[in-house]
């Protein structure tokens, strides 16, 4: 069987990714052998739509010590992990969708063979307003995350960039289109 295909998403806080990724969730539908993983997040459940898994800092610590996540990061004070179950899933040869850092993924090697990196942005200016919206942080932290989103800039040769500075579903589109691709390309 032929190994899967990781996509690893990432940008900036109010890029839209999670929209983005849903968008592209909803048009596939279980009709490709596509998955998209859960985050674990140490931020109790709120207003996201994103359908993470919230964890005590606790809950965090324990399944890391055991080796449980595939990739795990800090940002904004908060704990983010992602479940080693994808290994699974790159062995069953899917294409496995997670929601991933941009530090992280600069910061070191991807460990998962097949990698397709997918940078997801926006203006500043959209960045801002999406912040501001969410109603999640202070003015102060939505400044040190429009701060930090000019810092990190990942140079993978195959980084493939989506502008979702306008309606989800250009980008969305954009991104199912390329799912679809990843799908078909064994």
């Amino acid at each position: 069987m032929a190994r899967g295909r990781l996509v690893y998403v990432m940008g900036p806080s109010g890029a839209g990714k999670t929209r983005v990724v849903e968008y592209a969730r909803q048009k596939i539908d279980g009709g490709l052998p596509v998955l998209f993983a859960h985050r674990y997040i140490t931020r109790p459940l709120g207003k996201d739509i994103e359908n993470y898994i919230a964890l005590t800092q606790a809950e965090f610590a324990l399944r890391k010590v055991r080796d449980l996540f595939a990739f795990d990061w800090e940002a904004y004070g908060f704990s983010y992990g992602i479940g080693i179950e994808i290994k699974s899933w790159l062995a069953a040869g899917l294409v496995v969708v997670i929601d991933g850092s941009r530090a992280h993924f600069i910061g070191r090697d991807v460990e998962i063979a097949g990698v397709v990196p997918v940078l997801i942005t926006a203006g500043r200016d959209e960045l801002r307003r999406r912040l501001k919206a969410r109603d999640r942080d202070d003015l102060a932290a939505i400044e040190q995350r429009l701060e930090r989103a000019g810092k990190f800039a990942p140079a993978d040769l195959s980084l493939v960039t989506l502008d979702n500075s306008g309606p989800v579903d250009r980008a969305g589109e954009a991104f199912a289109a390329l799912l679809v691709e990843q799908a078909r390309g064994r």
